[in-house]
C-alpha cells in the first residue's frame, strides 16, 4: 500500500457551477466563486480517494444581482443561517463518487458522474490532477423549495439542478 497523498483545489484553475432550468424554456447558468476541496488518496488513479468540500455559499453568482439576492434569501439558500454546503465522499470507484451532500442542515447521499483528465506536471514543477465532475440534485429536498406558476402552467424555476464541477488540485508535498 502506497502512502497517502493529500491533493488540494486551485481554485484559479476550477469552477463549481449548476445549471437549472428556468420557465422550462431556458437554462440558467451560476457558479460559487469561494468554495475549498481536498483529496486524500492512497493511488494514482484515486481509487477510494477522501474527498471533502465546502462552499461559500454568499459567494454564489448567477450575473445577476437581484437573482443572487433571492437566491441567498430563506427562499433558497438561506445564505445567513446556513452558510456552507458541504461534501464528504463515502466511495470513487474512478468513474462514479457517490457522497454525502449537505444544503441548508439537510443531508442526502448523492452520486456524481467523475471524468478523471488524468496528472500533469505543471511548468512550475507542481503536480496537478484534473477532473470534470457532474450530477443531478433534486433543490426541494435540500429545501429550496420557493416556486411559482406562470399563465400558461409552467413552473419558473426546474426542481432538478444539474451540477457541473471542473476542478483541478495540486499534490501536497
Amino acid at each position: 500500500m502506497e502512502a497517502t497523498t493529500k491533493w488540494v483545489i486551485d481554485p484559479t484553475h476550477s469552477e463549481v457551477g449548476f445549471k437549472v432550468k428556468h420557465m422550462m424554456i431556458s437554462t440558467v447558468k451560476g457558479h460559487f466563486e469561494s468554495f475549498n476541496a481536498t483529496v486524500k488518496s492512497d493511488s494514482d488513479d484515486f481509487q477510494n480517494a477522501q474527498i471533502a468540500v465546502s462552499i461559500d455559499v454568499d459567494s454564489i453568482s448567477t450575473k445577476n444581482k437581484d437573482r443572487d439576492g433571492h437566491l441567498k434569501s430563506d427562499d433558497f439558500f438561506n445564505a445567513g443561517e446556513f452558510p456552507q454546503i458541504v461534501f464528504k465522499s463515502k466511495s470513487f470507484d474512478g468513474n462514479q463518487l457517490v457522497g454525502d451532500l449537505t444544503i441548508r442542515n439537510t443531508t442526502k447521499e448523492v452520486t456524481l458522474n467523475v471524468d478523471y483528465n488524468g496528472t500533469a506536471v505543471d511548468p512550475y514543477g507542481n503536480t496537478k490532477a484534473g477532473f470534470e465532475i457532474s450530477g443531478d440534485i433534486s433543490r426541494k429536498e435540500y429545501g429550496l423549495k420557493w416556486n411559482v406558476v406562470t399563465e400558461a402552467g409552467s413552473i419558473v424555476v426546474s426542481d432538478k439542478v444539474t451540477l457541473v464541477i471542473d476542478a483541478q488540485f495540486v499534490k501536497q508535498q
